[in-house]
């Protein structure tokens, strides 16, 4: 069993479409990870990373209901296994195939929930899950800015594309853990902060940092305040399809909340609600907690970067800021289990958040798109050299039950299985009794 703190990286995997549909924006792709997998994978050993996070190509894995390509995950995952590395497994990353259309899609949650349980029944062997990356953000950017999928801009495709990524997410963690009991998600979304700017903008700032809560409050089963409440009934979601998230809350118990962070997660906003970047004002410790306090569960930092800018230093301090803003948060008593520097490699467009195909290279990896280790890379081995076997030892209660693909076969992996699943048949149990939460108000 793999006990220590994880740390870890990613191989981004977007495939956010633009242009109305007709441009698929495949950073695994743009990042050349299709030609150069057996290297990248070399790297992680380079480094001395053991986690990743990582996911097969939705678009070209999932050919439609009930056919699916696995040819590159066969391969991939097969390559990562046999390394005894820990995947973070990444389902669906900001888009989906083109059959499927957008997240304005009814058909979308039921489709994707069988689509992660035939990815779970082929890789029995994976524990750790992320079913839907950053689903906040996922919406904000298709259905309320425009920018990506359906590329719409209001209110109410907002809430039909929140309602149904986070609906597939429930139901894909449901069908993951029919097939194995004792898999952890680690719901990697954005964390994020509304500073106003006057007076005047209080309200407006105080109705968004209500609403950066609502992909995990629908969740984790969480009930809304009765202002977003409002907004969601207000826009398309009905009492039913409201309940279906309160039904589900015994889920929360198989979660660790995963927290990203960026320097563009704060904003300034005034008095019309326009905003504009603030920096890191609160910084990832104050708005983790807020979070924490919210939710109070596990924590992992699942991703954040900077450019590396002229004197090559820039995404080097900003590793180490983050890092003190880590133990931060652990040495106020919140129990955070990991640290993520995303991504492995540079990326292509985040500079325009993927919203044009300038192929343009976006320069925060650990190692440029040659595979040239940078300054943040040889940084982040240094620290976690540093401090892999400290952290540890300061709490070893703090440990999450991972298991090594290698362990598997363990006859005590064996036998926390199936106590898992006697517990998951009960709280099935309790999640479909006729609770007072069906009849009950909001608050």
């Amino acid at each position: 069993m793999y006990t220590t703190f994880m740390f870890a990286t990613g191989i981004e995997n977007s495939i956010p479409t633009i242009n109305n549909g007709r441009t698929r924006i495949d950073q695994m792709e743009k990042c050349g990870h299709y030609r150069h997998w057996r290297t990248d994978f070399d790297l992680l050993e380079e480094l001395d990373i053991q986690v990743l996070r990582y996911g097969p190509p939705l678009h070209t894995a999932f050919l439609g209901p009930g056919r699916h390509d696995w040819s590159f995950a066969d391969m991939t995952f097969a390559e990562i296994r046999r390394r005894n590395i820990i995947p973070i497994v990444d389902l669906c990353h900001f888009g989906v195939p083109d059959w499927i259309g957008n997240f304005q899609n009814p058909d979308f949650p039921a489709l994707f929930a069988e689509y992660a349980g035939a990815f779970a029944r082929r890789f029995p062997w994976v524990q750790l899950y992320t079913p839907v990356n950053e689903m906040f953000i996922c919406a904000q950017f298709s259905a309320a800015y425009g920018w990506w999928n359906e590329q719409l801009r209001s209110d109410q495709a907002f809430v039909t594309a929140l309602k149904h990524i986070v609906k597939a997410n429930v139901l894909a963690m449901e069908r993951i853990l029919d097939v194995r009991p004792d898999a952890l998600f680690i719901q990697s979304e954005s964390s994020e902060y509304f500073h106003a700017e006057n007076p005047a903008a209080i309200k407006p700032a105080e109705i968004m940092n209500a609403r950066r809560f609502l992909s995990l409050d629908l969740n984790y089963g969480r009930r809304v305040d009765s202002e977003m409440y409002e907004f969601l009934m207000d826009n398309g979601m009905t009492r039913d399809e409201y309940h279906f998230f309160l039904s589900r809350s015994s889920l929360r118990h198989h979660c660790i909340m995963g927290n990203d962070y960026y320097v563009t997660n704060e904003h300034r906003v005034r008095a019309d609600g326009m905003t504009r970047a603030a920096g890191d004002v609160f910084g990832y410790d104050e708005i983790t907690r807020q979070y924490y306090d919210r939710y109070r569960l596990p924590v992992m930092h699942t991703e954040t970067n900077l450019m590396e800018g002229p004197t090559g230093e820039e995404a080097v301090n900003w590793l180490w800021k983050q890092w003190a803003n880590v133990l931060r948060v652990r040495n106020t008593g919140v129990p955070i289990v990991g640290f993520t520097w995303y991504s492995l490699t540079d990326q292509m467009d985040w500079d325009v958040a993927l919203r044009e195909e300038n192929n343009r290279v976006t320069p925060v990896g650990l190692y440029d798109l040659d595979r040239n280790i940078r300054p943040v890379g040889r940084c982040y081995k240094q620290l976690i050299q540093d401090w892999c076997n400290v952290l540890p030892a300061q709490s070893v209660c703090l440990t999450v039950p991972v298991i090594r693909p290698h362990d598997l076969e363990e006859s005590a992996v064996r036998r926390h299985q199936d106590r898992l699943r006697k517990m998951r048949r009960k709280e099935a149990g309790e999640d479909d009794e006729p609770a007072a939460t069906a009849q009950g108000g909001h608050r």
